[in-house]
């Protein structure tokens, strides 16, 4: 039998050095091309082709993932794509070249949150899950934090281009790591949420997307939060450097150590009030944070709002985090299709947040960033109304 210790830390190790598969470097990306002469309108454009892009394979990767007898190779293969972006955007910024990048990006993090749930749950089972995703998802926030400040200075010292080698250093390391944990280790009925007996009545995957009405909530929910969320950091780098308030690498650097080191607590703490209750409030709560957020950076801009708007990101962020892939994993546990509802979770939370780099950028470019943040941030407030008023659904979980 394969020791604890040997399957647990190459997993955290996994979480620390996949921050650059889930974001890469797309904070960095919008600040790079505008010091290069791109619109806001377009940045955001080549942002959202490689989003949607993204969006439209995590539910199928899902599915090929609840199949997979080879959970890790669903790790190997984004950090192959993170080292592709990497190298694409610094070879050119033609308009295509760069958004090929973010298509390779987007496929790289539609992968890897399903990928690594399942593994978690093939080596903690249901039970340990939520106990276990919550470590991960610490170090995975620490990870962020320390490859954002890393990203910062070096961007800072040498130009961007340390920001994207950076980024394809961990996307390395990430495949190393995932290799390290033996593949014996992991069960792979357990990693899909299977019965015992499924092979004798296999699942319908449709009636698992469309007629789980918990799914269908909580992916709607996170779409319209996700179609606010999304821009308000990227337009926040930008309204500061715009106004020669900021450094491009290091401010971008900053907001996001801020929230991750916030987010890597705050999941420690989620972690702890699902266990004890469920995930319903733990949900509720992240939603509040977004119009709060969208009222302050209305006021506020430049360093001095950095730090305040971060914080409540990290705690909305981190929240969820935690939650929405144990949510997932406990309202489909025995249907085998767990991996599967991640992807399609993912994907429609991403219909918002592929949305979300246009619409805002769009809209900053008519009006300007104040009037944008407030928009934005009453997406928030939209979710929250909508997880109540079909609380009946989602409240056992």
């Amino acid at each position: 039998m394969t020791s604890r210790p040997s399957r647990i830390w190459p997993l955290f190790a996994v979480n620390f050095f996949m921050a650059d598969m889930q974001s890469g470097i797309g904070p960095f990306v919008g600040v790079f091309l505008q010091e290069r002469g791109w619109a806001t309108g377009l940045i955001g454009t080549a942002l959202t082709i490689g989003n949607v892009a993204g969006m439209l394979v995590t539910t199928p990767i899902g599915g090929f993932i609840d199949s997979s007898r080879n959970k890790r190779l669903w790790v190997v293969i984004p950090g192959i794509f993170v080292v592709l972006a990497s190298a694409i955007i610094l070879i050119s910024q033609n308009f295509w070249a760069v958004t090929f990048s973010q298509v390779a990006q987007s496929l790289a993090s539609a992968a890897i949150v399903p990928a690594v749930t399942g593994i978690t749950l093939g080596i903690a089972k249901q039970k340990g899950f939520n106990a276990l995703n919550g470590r991960n998802q610490a170090f995975n926030h620490a990870g962020n934090m320390v490859g954002a400040a890393l990203s910062g200075y070096l961007g800072y010292v040498f130009g961007y281009v340390a920001v994207f080698v950076l980024a394809a250093v961990f996307g390395a390391i990430a495949i190393a790591c995932v290799l390290m944990i033996p593949a014996k280790a992991i069960d792979d009925r357990q990693a899909r949420g299977g019965k015992e007996d499924e092979s004798k009545n296999p699942p319908d995957a449709m009636s698992v997307l469309l007629k789980h009405k918990p799914l269908l909530v909580l992916a709607l929910a996170l779409a319209i939060f996700h179609l606010g969320n999304a821009a308000i950091v990227p337009l926040y780098g930008l309204a500061a450097v715009a106004q020669e308030q900021a450094n491009g690498p290091s401010f971008v650097a900053t907001t996001v150590v801020v929230a991750q080191g916030v987010m890597a607590v705050t999941s420690l703490v989620a972690m702890q009030v699902a266990g004890r209750r469920n995930y319903w409030p733990v949900i509720l709560v992240s939603f509040m944070f977004l119009p709060v957020r969208g009222v302050l950076a209305f006021f506020v801009t430049g360093w001095w709002g950095v730090v305040p708007m971060q914080v409540l990101d990290g705690i909305g962020t981190g929240l969820q985090t935690v939650a929405v892939p144990g949510m997932v994993a406990r309202s489909l546990d025995g249907t085998g299709r767990i991996n599967l509802g991640q992807g399609a979770v993912i994907t429609v939370q991403g219909v918002g947040a592929s949305l979300s780099p246009a619409l805002g950028g769009w809209i900053a470019q008519w009006i300007g960033y104040g009037p944008t943040f407030l928009l934005l941030g009453s997406f928030g407030l939209a979710s929250t109304a909508l997880w109540l008023a079909f609380g009946a659904h989602v409240k056992k979980y």
